[in-house]
């Protein structure tokens, strides 16, 4: 009797839907592996499982199987909503993937009321029959408390706007000393210099400060002065370690979980007018051709002139507001300077190829209750572009300098897209009768940002770009200088905001022993081992701000659009799946029509052109087509809207 063959059983994580079916994200390489609600068997979300695949016959359409058994739970604690009766309560999970009510005991409910937000550590796990287990350890707010929904799902994802206490304590400690005549031995003193910061009018943390001066010849001088963060945060110590840990600052709307404690990054590390403080400074003399012939990188000490303000600098720049020329009399010629080198440093940048996605971003207003009260799309005028063109300037200056000097760094690397990617976004334009020049394998982003121009003011300019930036690979951090295929840059990295990003903390570091001269053998291994850490970590908590960015605002998103159902709008197509299209409405809300909700025809899916169509009528739902549609339903729990095709 010929012995049955055993079918092959394979580990990896599992990544658990909402709705309770999930995928496992295997460790042997191949697709992932996907697991009905009931073959689950008590499995959570991140645990590391071992899966038996079911015969291939029964697949759908990818690999199928069923959990057989957890090598490793990953869930320790969660955040969500507290439900209770008299004898006992339960956690309804908050975050992205949702999950299992977690019981409560009564014992445990540690004070917390109906409709708190909470977290929960897991006391026992589930398994076939029962549930999972917990107990309160902490009540994020109260029920109906402001900003508490963001609070929570913040928590959902394991961040935390508090600081451990020896932390805190540090950050104190170093922002009480203050600057001493010490802090200033050997650093260039740029006090009486016009040294201003543009940023946004919400803005606490203010880590770049810009100087321009018209040098004899016609040449632009650019100052960009950085905060000397590593001044204040010794390398290994609590304050460092956390910092590391969290990798960046998270921006949630109204509320903003920092990278560093508020004493140091809206105190002594913030650029503030009218105070003294630490910096490193990049001065590059630019051509007006835009051509950098020199720099200077040094330690140095300033006192900003102004706290400027995005709107207020634009205003000046594009209809010279009287009110505020007058006002800001004594920088105005300055910033005219500054305006001049941004659009010649924008030309040079635009000819060499470098893509500019011009997506617009909602700007989500609040009420003093935390309810979204209105969606628009963010402005990104004059001022916004033309400091954005300085910091690009000096990390490009910067990662070169380094890059050539042969010391262990941080880059930021982008690298060139997927020959697969290149032919699917290929498809994807003849749809709209665009090409793409060259072949697949060797495309350069200057043939890229042609057909970004090409759409510009079209309808579906917005969809080309966030197709074009779906076939993109993701940025990330590294220890090799790989370059920056988005901006066509061979040498990038994050140099401009060390209170907010650890690789700018990490290489002002590699920066300053470089400026010292105690570069030696062994701080050359030491820091080389700690920039691998650094990027690697960096590189993960970014992917997490951003999804958690992503999420917080959907959620508001779907409460501003819950008073609106019935309403009617105009939008583009800016999605199609097998199970429905995605509208985007004009303020950037994106909800979904449902196929079973298209009622006039049987639709085929057609992935490859991006679109459905009728299978009696012909009628076609394609990428970019203008739709008119109402509003059907909004789950904000799940961060769902669903419109409906009007007519």
């Amino acid at each position: 009797m010929k012995k049955k063959k055993k079918r092959p059983e394979i580990a990896g994580t599992l990544s658990k839907h909402k709705r309770g079916f999930g995928f496992v994200r295997t460790e042997d390489g191949e697709s992932d592996i996907y697991i009905s609600a009931r073959s689950i068997h008590g499995a959570m979300d991140g645990d590391r499982v071992l899966v038996d695949l079911i015969p291939q016959a029964l697949w759908g359409s990818s690999r199928e199987g069923i959990i057989i058994k957890i090598l490793q739970r990953n869930t320790v604690e969660v955040a969500g909503t507290f439900e209770k009766s008299k004898k006992f309560g339960f956690v309804i999970p908050d975050g992205k993937k949702g999950g299992e009510d977690i019981f409560v005991r009564k014992k445990d409910f540690s004070g917390a009321q109906r409709g708190d937000k909470v977290l929960v550590r897991i006391t026992k796990y589930p398994d076939k029959e029962n549930s999972a287990e917990g107990k309160i350890v902490e009540i994020i707010s109260r029920n109906g408390q402001a900003g508490g929904d963001i609070k929570a799902l913040a928590r959902s994802y394991g961040l935390r706007e508090t600081f451990p206490s020896r932390a805190n304590a540090e950050a104190k400690a170093v922002s009480r000393e203050g600057i001493h005549s010490r802090d200033l031995e050997g650093r260039r003193d740029l006090r009486d210099k016009t040294i201003i910061t543009i940023d946004g009018a919400d803005s606490k943390d203010f880590d770049d400060a810009v100087s321009v001066e018209m040098l004899p010849g016609g040449n632009y001088l650019l100052g960009v002065h950085i905060a000397d963060v590593s001044h204040y945060v010794a390398e290994d110590g609590y304050l460092d370690r956390e910092a590391l840990k969290r990798g960046n600052s998270v921006y949630l709307i109204d509320q903003v979980i920092p990278m560093l404690p508020k004493s140091l990054s809206n105190g002594i590390c913030s650029l503030n007018p009218d105070e003294d403080r630490l910096t490193l400074s990049v001065d590059m003399e630019v051509t007006p051709q835009g051509e950098v012939v020199s720099h200077d990188i040094y330690e140095s000490v300033i006192h900003s002139k102004e706290r400027m303000v995005y709107s207020e600098v634009s205003d000046m720049l594009e209809k010279k507001d009287d009110s505020l020329v007058k006002k800001y009399r004594d920088i105005f010629e300055d910033l005219l300077i500054m305006n001049k080198l941004a659009g010649i440093l924008r030309e040079k940048r635009e000819a060499r190829g470098s893509l500019d996605f011009d997506f617009d971003e909602a700007y989500i207003r609040l009420d003093s209750s935390g309810a979204a009260v209105s969606v628009d799309i963010a402005e990104r005028r004059t001022a916004n572009k033309l400091i954005e063109e300085f910091m690009l300037l000096a990390n490009q200056t910067v990662a070169e300098h380094f890059f050539w000097m042969e010391v262990p760094f941080i880059y930021r690397v982008h690298e060139a897209p997927t020959l697969r990617k290149m032919e699917e976004f290929r498809t994807f334009l003849r749809g709209f009768g665009l090409s793409v020049k060259g072949t697949a394998g060797s495309v350069h982003p200057r043939t890229l940002n042609e057909i970004l121009k090409s759409v510009e003011g079209k309808s579906y300019e917005n969809v080309v770009n966030t197709v074009m930036l779906r076939s993109m690979q993701k940025a990330y951090y590294g220890t090799e200088c790989d370059g920056h295929f988005g901006l066509a840059l061979n040498y990038y990295c994050h140099f401009t905001s060390p209170i907010r990003r650890y690789p700018d903390l990490f290489i002002h570091r590699v920066i300053k022993a470089c400026l010292h001269g105690t570069l030696d053998a062994d701080s050359m291994e030491h820091f080389r081992k700690k920039a691998q850490e650094a990027a690697d970590t960096a590189s993960a908590t970014e992917r997490t701000a951003i999804e958690l960015e992503r999420e917080v605002e959907k959620m508001k998103k779907a409460e501003y659009m819950a008073d609106r159902i019935g309403a009617r709008y105009d939008g583009i197509i800016s999605g199609v799946t097998g199970f429905g299209i995605y509208v985007q409405l004009e303020n950037t809300v994106e909800g979904m029509i449902r196929l079973d909700t298209l009622l006039d025809d049987y639709y085929i899916h057609e992935p490859e052109k991006y679109r459905l169509i009728g299978e009696r009528t012909g009628r076609v739902y394609g990428l970019g087509q203008s739709v008119r549609i109402q509003v059907d339903s909004v789950d904000i729990e799940n961060r769902e809207i669903n419109f409906r095709i009007e007519g």
